[in-house]
């Protein structure tokens, strides 16, 4: 009787989706290792800074004290500064968000359609993201052009004598047009404020640009030729088709619309705690600054979330 032999263990073979895993955790396997060794220690040092007092010691060094919630107390019942500057740009934020994300997505179906010189405009549009990083920012921050576009104190000869910019923006009889729509005082003020910083909206909206611009492109031509074939009006293939395509994407460029305001070098609560850290003994108590700040941040994200989710579109495909 003959020994049968045993088959050949088969080798277990990866799917497509397990390779793209194993793929994107090798390519986030840098940062990964950065934040554990880096910023891991740094996140622990903060919040225990943030619950204690600082000592010095003569002769050099200091040691903790252990205070409890008292530098979160004084931070917010202490300092008025601190809590003003909060709300003022959590208020100012509710009012940016929008203005971005809407101006980011009319230019990105303005730049998605067929035209000469598309992809030109396109990088016309995304400088002004590079031109406000690093470096270049700061070489710019003793720009007096730059600064002058920014600001809508600056005053400029308009051939009749020096005007603002707010001044330049009333002399356009926007209230007689928004009286005329039987529109309130308030909508008037908020669409004036964007127009005297639309510099500014432009400078923030060239990623969201992008991401729109993907999510549009992504969008199967098959899709609209459907509905021109039916007869649908463009009016109605944004509404319709578009849109509900791409609003996955405005939950994103509306996060990261967040992100990016409350964490921007010019954002008014970030130079405050930056300014009570530089105070003698000012590290503790900008420690507990920045996490209060931190999780209203994460509250707010959390409630923009919460409220796009209700009304985002995700389109099923076959598996």
């Amino acid at each position: 009787m003959t020994k049968q032999a045993t088959p050949a263990k088969r080798r277990k073979i990866a799917s497509l989706d397990q390779r793209k895993a194993r793929a994107g955790w090798w390519f986030i396997l840098p940062f990964l290792i950065g934040f554990v060794i880096i910023y891991l220690p740094i996140i622990f040092d903060s919040i225990k800074y943030s619950f204690n007092e600082i000592h010095n010691i003569q002769g050099g060094g200091f040691y903790l004290e252990f205070v409890g919630w008292e530098n979160y107390r004084e931070a917010l019942f202490d300092d008025p500064t601190f809590v003003t500057t909060l709300t003022s740009g959590v208020k100012q934020l509710f009012f940016d968000i929008p203005a971005i994300v809407i101006f980011s997505l009319f230019m990105a179906v303005l730049l998605n359609q067929n035209m000469f010189g598309r992809a030109a405009f396109r990088a016309i549009f995304f400088v002004p993201v590079i031109l406000c990083t690093g470096l270049i920012d700061e070489v710019d921050a003793g720009n007096a052009l730059i600064n002058s576009m920014s600001d809508t104190s600056s005053s400029i000869n308009t051939g009749s004598g020096e005007n603002t910019v707010a001044q330049v923006v009333s002399a356009a009889d926007f209230s007689r047009l928004f009286s005329n729509m039987q529109v309130g005082g308030e909508i008037f003020t908020y669409v004036a404020g964007l127009i005297n910083n639309i510099y500014d909206i432009i400078n923030r909206s060239g990623v969201q640009m992008l991401v729109f611009l993907a999510g549009l492109q992504s969008i199967s031509p098959a899709i609209y030729e459907s509905c021109s074939i039916d007869g649908a009006s463009g009016w109605e293939t944004f509404w319709k088709i578009t849109l509900p395509m791409i609003s996955p994407m405005i939950l994103v460029n509306a996060v990261y619309t967040v992100i990016d305001a409350f964490t921007d070098a010019t954002n008014p609560v970030m130079s405050y705690i930056n300014n009570v850290y530089n105070e003698a003994g000012g590290m503790v108590l900008s420690a507990a600054m920045s996490w209060m700040y931190f999780l209203m941040v994460m509250v707010i994200i959390a409630v923009v979330v919460g409220i796009l989710s209700a009304y985002i579109f995700y389109q099923k495909r076959d598996t």
